[in-house]
């Protein structure tokens, strides 16, 4: 065993440990980070607010669509979304590093064994050493150093779980917006095909009055102009639709063609969402966005990596102590015992380091200024967002009745002119510019249509998307990348 502690060196170590927990109970008053509070979001939405039921809730609201398919495509597009994917392994990557934060403020303790055989000084015949042993170590966290650090850990683990949220709204508003567009597009098409079957029709019947004298040539040629021009409006249409297919089968990795069979049932049909209520004032509203969160948590890891960097500057104290059991064998004697000791208890001061810990702490402190305005900007963002989607909503609502009168108007003129036309009274400049019009007042109440659909995919991305700081999910339901 070892050798009896002198009782001037025992009293020097107890002393030394008593003095290092007595500084262990200051370290509440370890200099902390106060982070300032951020800028409050207006007092009230400066946009009218749509007319909708304020119990409608996000949750679930893709499957609110009175289509089916675009559920299943959204789940489709976040399977296949690169973006989320990433989130996925951010999450674990924070979880590792939340570990490793909590793990500073606990011991640690390593095993070790060890045997020889040899001679180990002159008096001595040839033995066998073998021994085993405990070697624990734990730093006393005396300015709060290591808890700042597991602080960090935690917000940034909370931050990468908000932004794997947000990942998935995005994909899922990306898609919304995609199959929105090619909906649209289908519903483009079927005017521009039925405006093209006309101008045929129109080239046909006067060339057949051109050869019978009843129209000049010249009035023949103008109806084949007019029909070639909308057969190339048709096939320009239908490539259009054919990109926004193809985009749709990149983002969610479906096989085209059996793409095209599911989107057959719903052709040309433009989806239309469930309503959002928005009665709550900004900050109620914005507190459910999780990027907003994520940059919050990054405020609170910024601060907390500000504290961790102060208190680096100040001494640090560790506790060692070890047990070993023991035996040596020599000429047939053996001995065997446990060797043991508790300390040293070491202080490290930082006397001279060329202002390296100062200026740590300094960029810490910068960062935590940068993360703050950071934050303050994406509240800004937020409400932007929010109050952009409300005025479209409005917008489109206003318009709405006013491009409906406007397409059927414009289309009974053409109606109208196109009798006339038939009938020998109306020339056919005037059934040329009747159709234009009335086609282009239809294109304008689909693209209408398509506009107020996308406010409300834009708002409901606004508003978070249904996230929650209070969601489960929110806590561990993050599926593990390898699984």
């Amino acid at each position: 065993m070892n050798e009896p502690t002198p009782p001037n060196r025992r009293g020097a170590a107890v002393s030394a440990l008593l003095a290092a927990l007595a500084l262990a109970g200051c370290a509440g008053l370890a200099p902390a980070t106060t982070p300032t509070a951020p800028p409050a979001p207006a007092a009230q939405w400066q946009a009218p607010l749509p007319a909708s039921d304020p119990a409608a809730e996000l949750k679930r609201w893709w499957q609110q669509f009175n289509d089916p398919l675009l559920a299943q495509l959204i789940e489709s597009a976040q399977s296949a979304s690169p973006t989320v994917a990433s989130a996925r392994s951010r999450i674990e990557q924070a979880r590792a590093a939340r570990v490793a934060g909590g793990a500073a403020l606990g011991p640690t303790l390593d095993t070790s064994a060890s045997a020889s055989r040899g001679r180990f000084d002159l008096a001595t015949p040839v033995g066998t050493s073998a021994g085993a042993g405990l070697q624990a170590a734990w730093e006393i966290d005396l300015f709060g150093a290591n808890r700042a650090g597991r602080d960090a850990s935690q917000a940034r683990l909370e931050g990468a779980l908000a932004l794997w949220h947000d990942a998935r709204i995005s994909v899922a508003a990306e898609t919304a917006s995609s199959y929105l567009g090619l909906r649209a597009c289908e519903a483009q098409l079927a005017q521009t095909e039925f405006d093209a079957a006309s101008r045929a029709e129109t080239a046909r019947l006067t060339d057949l009055a051109a050869k019978a004298g009843f129209q000049a040539p010249a009035s023949a040629d103008l109806a084949r102009a007019s029909a070639a021009q909308g057969n190339a409006s048709l096939t320009q249409q239908r490539a259009a639709c054919d990109l926004a297919v193809k985009s749709l089968v990149a983002m969610t990795a479906l096989a085209e063609p059996d793409l095209r069979a599911k989107l057959q049932a719903g052709r040309a049909q433009l989806p239309q969402p469930a309503q959002i209520g928005v009665s709550q004032v900004p900050a109620q509203v914005l507190a459910q966005r999780p990027d907003l969160a994520n940059a919050e948590r990054e405020l609170a890891a910024a601060a907390a990596d500000a504290a961790q960097a102060r208190a680096q500057r100040y001494p640090r104290i560790a506790l060692a102590g070890n047990m070993t059991p023991s035996r040596f064998e020599t000429g047939g004697i053996s001995t065997s015992g446990t060797l043991w000791s508790i300390g040293p208890v070491s202080v490290s001061l930082p006397i001279l380091d060329g202002g390296v810990r100062r200026a740590n702490a300094d960029a810490a402190q910068a960062r935590y200024d940068a993360a703050a305005v950071n934050y303050a900007a994406s509240l800004r963002t937020a409400v932007r967002e929010v109050e952009s989607a409300l005025v479209a909503l409005q917008s489109t609502a206003g318009r709405g009745d006013d491009a409906r009168t406007a397409a059927e108007g414009f289309e009974r003129s053409y109606r109208a002119v196109e009798s006339r036309y038939r009938g020998g009274l109306a020339s056919l400049f005037e059934l040329e510019d009747a159709r234009r019009t009335a086609v282009a007042a239809q294109s304008a109440l689909i693209e209408l249509q398509r506009e107020r659909v996308a406010a409300w995919i834009s708002l409901y991305r606004a508003l978070g998307g249904g996230w929650t700081p209070a969601d489960p999910a929110q806590a561990e339901a993050a599926p593990n990348p390898r699984s």
